[in-house]
């Protein structure tokens, strides 16, 4: 059956650069809807219409959610009543799901849909982003109009992360987003950048210019985060964009530190039997491990990830030998006067984050074989169980969504 979408008036105010309007088609199309009419009477009686209200903000999930769920109304819980804002229904129903979003109509009036809230339709964790965050649909006004972009903004921000990404970036990074936004910097055009700041710090360090090198690497990781936030904000995205960013994390880490041991001008350690070929070989074959392993748990055990299967493995993302942590490792040795014992310093947690990793991998498919089915304990929250659990406000969006609470 054709699915058909339709929006229902447009809120007079842009979150990041977008119209509501905007906003909901590029979401539509993400979710493979192509078909949005301007006149709800083009949609056949035997096609499927999907409705919304463009006074509203969508959570992407809510969205997809709806995509796939026909016969739906979806309600929002106010003070004295429940208020329609979409509705997924057959196409002979449009008139009258029309008028009860409208609020001319009750639900009482449409048979054979099911009513549905955004906490009911979509669950909380966030696979893509690593991170449990209540679903949402907000009022757009112009008095909300900073705390919803903060909403879009924090709602674009992975949970589970490296503790430079978690702790240092996001303020920073969302000042770098606006500024994109208001100049029509495309994420496309801030990923090409950081390609070009991993060649220059890569040169930099085979060169043993290590300073600025690591001003190249460190503005690389910034942009690195601001490139994904601003797609997310802005609904942007594209196959290259996509294969460019992921490809170039994956690929660059390695070649940076073999570049730093090349830029060594002597490489004394004072550790009997370590030279630099081997701390070289090391830190590659560790990093190559470690991401075999987080790929064997993903494809065979769950496909949450690794970092998401126990609080533990959430800890360790934050300090594991990732870039991120082995740049600090890297500019403290440069500060001390001794790059070759930074060079040391990610071999060495290399091997110890790839062991862990293997030992988490081990334990799980122990766990997997004794008691079933993996689940992410992400997966598992709900609305009271751990409140008080200082992972849960670590790793999770209940921070972003009181606030936005406290802000109605």
């Amino acid at each position: 059956m054709m699915l058909y979408a339709h929006i229902l008036g447009e809120a007079p105010v842009r979150l990041w650069g977008l119209s509501s309007g905007q906003r909901i088609r590029r979401v539509l199309e993400g979710a493979g809807v192509t078909e949005v009419v301007e006149d709800l009477g083009s949609v056949p009686d035997g096609g499927s219409v999907l409705i919304l209200r463009g006074d509203y903000l969508f959570d992407n999930r809510v969205v997809n959610n709806l995509v796939k769920s026909p016969n739906v109304v979806l309600e929002l819980p106010s003070a004295a009543s429940r208020v329609a804002v979409a509705a997924h229904v057959p196409g002979g129903l449009r008139s009258q799901v029309t008028d009860v979003l409208r609020g001319t109509a009750d639900t009482a009036t449409l048979s054979g849909v099911r009513l549905e809230t955004p906490e009911s339709l979509s669950p909380s964790f966030h696979e893509t982003l690593l991170k449990s965050d209540p679903p949402f649909v907000e009022p757009i006004t112009q008095e909300r109009r900073r705390v919803l972009e903060e909403r879009l903004f924090s709602g674009s921000y992975k949970g589970v992360t490296d503790l430079v990404t978690k702790w240092v970036w996001p303020v920073p990074a969302q000042w770098a987003t606006r500024f994109c936004v208001r100049f029509g910097i495309r994420p496309n055009h801030v990923t090409v950048l950081s390609l070009l700041l991993v060649v220059v710090a890569g040169i930099s360090f085979a060169y043993g210019l290590y300073g600025w090198g690591l001003l190249a690497g460190w503005l690389m990781t910034f942009l690195d985060t601001v490139d994904g936030k601003l797609a997310r904000v802005t609904v942007t995205s594209s196959q290259f964009g996509n294969v460019l960013d992921k490809g170039l994390d994956l690929i660059h880490p390695p070649l940076w530190y073999i570049a730093w041991g090349l830029g060594l001008q002597a490489f004394h350690p004072g550790i009997s039997g370590v030279t630099l070929d081997l701390v070289l070989w090391l830190i590659l074959g560790g990093y190559i491990a470690g991401r075999l392993i987080e790929g064997v748990f993903l494809v065979w055990l769950g496909a949450f990830g690794i970092f998401c299967w126990r609080p533990i493995d959430s800890y360790i993302r934050l300090i594991t030998a990732r870039r991120n942590p082995n740049l600090i490792l890297l500019t403290v040795s440069l500060v001390a006067g001794r790059p070759d014992l930074g060079l040391v310093a990610v071999a060495f947690w290399t091997i110890v984050s790839s062991l862990l990793l293997l030992l988490r991998v081990l334990l799980a498919l122990r766990a997997r074989i004794v008691s079933g089915p993996l689940r992410s304990w992400l997966a598992d929250l709900d609305g009271e169980r751990g409140r008080g659990s200082f992972a849960v406000r670590l790793f999770t969006g209940q921070r972003a969504a009181q606030s936005l609470g406290k802000a109605h």
